[in-house]
């Protein structure tokens, strides 16, 4: 986990580690209701986190095709 972390910046590995923690308890919590309930529900909160490391972190400027 450290070897995959390093150079990553400390706002991305927080919300990945919220995300880690979050889904894991909601995963558990869930999983009576139902297998596809949950495997629905933790992929719309998981888009919520990548969401949120796309807000955080710089985005490279594209290029401009070659013609």
């Amino acid at each position: 986990l450290a070897r995959r972390q390093k150079g990553q910046p400390r706002e991305v590995i927080a919300i990945s580690w919220r995300a880690q923690t979050r889904l894991n308890y909601r995963y558990r919590r869930l999983l009576a209701g139902g297998k596809n309930k949950v495997v629905t529900a933790l992929a719309r909160e998981l888009l919520a986190f990548i969401w949120e490391i796309l807000q955080v972190v710089p985005t490279p400027t594209a290029k401009p095709l070659a013609a």
